[in-house]
C-alpha cells in the first residue's frame, strides 16, 4: 500500500479541527496510531472516537503548546506508552488580522507564544527519541504569508516566516540523524475559521466575500482540508525518504501565477 504508516506513531498539534482534523484522519486511514493533541478536550476527544471506531489508532491529549512543562511531560508520557515518536505534525496555530501600527503588544505576544514558540517546544520535545531512534518526520505547517506581502497580517506573516526558518534549520542540524523536517505552507484554505471570519466581519454578505477571496487564488477557489492533509501525508511517508528542508506551497498558484 502506497503511503503506508502502519504503526507509526504520530503527533498532531490543532487536531480539534481544520487542517490538523483532516491530517489526523488521513494519517490514521494509513495505519499510524495518531496522538491527537489540542485544547479542545470535546472535539479531539470525539475524533479519538471517530478514528477508533473504524479500527483505527488514535489517542485524545489536552494540551496547551505554548506551555514547555506541560509538552514535555505530555511527549515522555507517550514515549512511554508507545515506545517511539515516528511522526509529528505541528497545526496548531492561530490568525491575526492588523498592520504595525494597530497590532498591540498583547497581539504579537500570543501570535508568537503559539505559531512559534508553541512549534519550537514540540519540536524540542521529541528532538531527542527521534535522534534515539535515528529517524523521525517533522512537519510544520507555514503560510503563503511567510513569502509575500499580505494586507493587515503583519504579525501572522512574521510567525509563518519563523516557522519556515526553523523547519530548514532543524532540517539541516538533524539530517545526519536520519530526522527529515519539511514546512507547508497553504493559501487559504476554507475551515471553520474562514466562515467565523467572514460571519464576523461580513454580516450578510458572506457569500459575497467567499467568492472574492476564492477567487484571490488563480486556480479559482480555496483549498480543503484534505487536500493539505494528502500533501503531509506524501512528506510523511517513506515515498518522501529523499525529502527535507524544503517549503511546499499549496496555493492555486497564488505565489507564482498572481501578477
Amino acid at each position: 500500500m502506497p503511503f503506508n504508516l502502519t504503526d507509526k506513531v504520530a503527533l498532531i498539534t490543532g487536531a480539534g479541527s481544520g487542517i490538523g482534523r483532516a491530517i489526523a484522519t488521513t494519517l490514521a486511514a494509513q495505519g499510524a496510531h495518531v496522538q491527537l493533541l489540542d485544547l479542545n478536550e470535546a472535539a479531539i476527544t470525539a475524533l479519538a472516537a471517530e478514528i477508533n471506531s473504524q479500527n483505527q489508532k488514535a489517542t485524545a491529549h489536552v494540551c496547551n503548546v505554548t506551555a514547555q512543562a506541560e509538552v514535555n511531560t505530555l511527549i515522555q508520557k507517550i514515549v512511554k506508552t508507545n515506545l517511539r515518536i515516528d511522526i509529528l505534525v505541528n497545526s496548531a496555530g492561530i490568525a491575526h488580522i492588523g498592520r504595525l501600527e494597530n497590532t498591540s503588544e498583547a497581539d504579537l505576544d500570543k501570535l508568537f507564544q503559539v505559531n512559534v514558540k508553541g512549534v519550537y517546544n514540540t519540536m524540542q520535545a521529541v528532538i531527542t527519541v527521534m535522534k534515539e531512534q535515528k529517524q523521525g518526520v517533522i512537519i510544520n505547517l507555514a503560510s503563503v504569508a511567510a513569502f509575500t506581502g499580505l494586507s493587515d497580517r503583519f504579525a501572522y506573516s512574521m510567525t509563518k516566516g519563523a516557522v519556515v526558518s526553523m523547519s530548514l534549520s532543524v532540517a539541516k542540524d538533524y539530517v545526519q540523524y536520519g530526522i527529515r523536517c519539511n514546512s507547508i505552507s497553504p493559501g487559504r484554505v476554507h475551515t471553520p475559521f474562514v466562515d467565523g471570519f467572514l460571519k464576523a466581519n461580513y454580516p450578510g454578505k458572506e457569500k459575497e466575500m467567499f467568492e472574492k477571496l476564492s477567487k484571490t487564488q488563480p486556480i479559482g477557489r480555496m483549498a480543503t482540508p484534505g487536500e493539505v492533509a494528502n500533501l503531509a501525508l506524501y512528506l510523511c511517508s517513506d515515498e518522501a525518504s529523499f525529502i527535507t528542508g524544503t517549503d511546499y506551497p499549496i496555493d492555486g498558484g497564488f505565489l507564482k501565477l498572481n501578477t
